[in-house]
């Protein structure tokens, strides 16, 4: 279709100011996203350009296209903010061993966000004085924030108990991590509180973000509960018979996070193959069980600039949640040292690593590989524990370079120490070292994948080498976006001002798309965005 022959709703004139149609000004246009635009035409000239106020039904230019407003607050699905009590749409991930700090939560909380406190690798006396100054600083009515629960195969007890202090101090939002299966610890978490008014409607008092990347776990949280753990449930007295009941009509999660190639635990799939499945499992699973709540779709992973936000909504999404970029902000509980690194990474700088606490099931995490020697080093770990049946059946010359190079003490030394932590924590998990060789090897090792995590978060500068970090291409991404601009260094870095300016790229980089849709020429240049102070 030529230019002449473009159909129009109807004439338009120019308020204040003629519409633009050279390159510069259509890149300046699309960043007016909060004001109304028009897409016009010029008859005289068929040039198709973008106009601000003006008049209808009468003028020189015909009128092809009108856009409203957009603000980054109507990014994803609004029941997401309505829901939750959020401004935007946005989640700033719950890293594990307290690098999501209260204050990070808090922050995220005071600008209308949501923020997931990492309370994963910590003891329970210190998630509940985190739980303290939280509710301290928001009020138990205050901003939603959440913490994260995550799956313990090897320390159900611990699970449990956790669950059993989120409940008694009112936590209302848990970040639902590593689970393949569910347990009857999150079940009962999902179910406290159900109900249902004269109306018929279903109340929840607890929610559950569960974050996935496989579609046969998705189903799992986007089902019902099973019915074999709520009669549990409900012989232990720890459901009422009405929860039971309404358990049957509403899922686990109605919040599920697509988690694409992102830090930590990742199956390094691409979002854009993996959400579209994710999405239509759920439309299954509505339409099958006949839900009268909503079930929300997520996304996480790869979400470093404003165009992969961007991208993210336009799959879908009812709302993003980053990770990796907000371990270098201002408030993450890294040191800076390691923070400093991450402000490094370019794009490839991230590899994957034996995870600590799903070591012998061959579990691997994403962490920084630039600055760093833990993945190297992590991949010996593995390599000597699939190939040997004990520690006394390494060869001398590898054990020899295991404790001068990596563990930097006595194999018996960490042992030991090793030992005492379980004593204290999980007695069983000594007595089975004890009596299985292997499994003792496997605790050693996994002292050197827990202790890198937490000499990153201290800043130990006798193990720089070994430090740690999780850490996604998204790093990557962010720092080239930021480059020279206020965000490039650490002190610019709060995670409100990584978010805000994420948020508002990703409208900008929208509304690029719609002008370009709608007929405007818009050129490259309008689908980029540089960050800037913003409130």
């Amino acid at each position: 279709m030529s230019s002449a022959a473009l159909p129009a709703l109807g004439a338009w004139s120019p308020g204040d100011a003629p519409p633009v149609f050279a390159a510069d000004g259509l890149v300046a246009a699309v960043q007016r996203v909060r004001e109304p635009v028009f897409v016009v035409q010029d008859p005289a000239t068929g040039g198709v350009g973008v106009g601000f106020g003006g008049t209808f039904g009468a003028g020189p230019y015909r009128l092809l296209a009108s856009l409203p407003p957009l603000y980054p607050e109507w990014l994803g699905d609004r029941s997401f903010t309505e829901v939750h009590r959020t401004r935007f749409p946005y989640i700033s991930g719950a890293m594990a061993n307290g690098i999501a700090t209260t204050d990070l939560v808090i922050a995220m909380a005071k600008v209308g966000m949501l923020g997931f406190f990492g309370a994963a690798g910590l003891p329970l006396e210190r998630v509940n004085e985190a739980l303290d100054r939280i509710i301290g600083a928001l009020g138990p009515d205050g901003a939603s924030w959440g913490t994260n629960l995550i799956h313990s195969p090897n320390e159900p007890d611990l699970e449990e108990a956790v669950v059993d202090l989120y409940l008694r101090r009112g936590v209302r939002r848990v970040s639902a991590a590593a689970y393949m299966g569910l347990t009857q610890f999150i079940v009962r978490y999902a179910l406290t509180g159900l109900s249902q008014d004269s109306a018929g409607r279903i109340h929840r008092k607890n929610y559950v973000f569960a974050k996935i990347s496989r579609p046969e776990t998705a189903g799992r949280f986007m089902a019902p509960a099973p019915a074999e753990l709520v009669e549990k449930l409900l012989a232990k007295g720890q459901i009422t018979a009405e929860e039971a009941r309404l358990s049957r009509l509403v899922p686990i999660a109605e919040d599920v996070t697509v988690e694409s190639d992102s830090g930590g635990h990742t199956d390094n799939q691409p979002l854009g193959a993996l959400f579209p499945v994710i999405a239509a499992l759920r439309d299954r699973l509505c339409a099958e069980h006949g839900y009268t709540r909503p079930i929300r779709v997520g996304a996480a992973g790869g979400l470093g600039t404003p165009s992969s936000v961007a991208a993210a909504f336009a799959l879908g999404a009812a709302y993003v949640l980053t990770g990796s970029v907000n371990q270098a902000s201002i408030e993450a509980g890294l040191s800076p040292e390691g923070k400093r690194l991450l402000t490094q990474a370019a794009l490839g700088d991230v590899v994957m690593a034996p995870a600590a606490d799903m070591f012998e099931l061959g579990v691997k995490v994403q962490v920084l590989r630039r600055g760093t020697m833990f993945g190297v080093r992590a991949h010996k770990l593995y390599e000597l524990y699939s190939n040997y049946e004990s520690l006394e059946s390494i060869p001398a010359a590898e054990r020899t370079k295991l404790e001068q190079q990596i563990l930097l003490k006595p194999a018996a030394q960490v042992w030991e120490e090793t030992k005492a932590y379980f004593l204290k924590r999980e007695p069983k998990e000594v007595t089975r070292a004890e009596r299985d060789p292997k499994h003792k090897m496997a605790l050693v090792f996994r002292w050197y994948l827990g202790q890198s995590s937490r000499w990153a978060i201290a800043g130990a500068g006798d193990r720089r080498m070994d430090y740690q970090i999780w850490c996604g291409p998204a790093m990557g991404a962010f720092n080239d976006w930021a480059r020279g601009s206020f965000l490039e260094p650490l002190e610019g870095r709060s995670a409100a001002q990584i978010a805000l300016n994420l948020l508002e790229g990703a409208a900008v980089i929208t509304r690029a798309h719609q002008l370009r849709s709608a007929g405007a020429p818009v050129p490259a240049a309008a689908f980029h965005f540089a960050p800037r102070p913003l409130r």
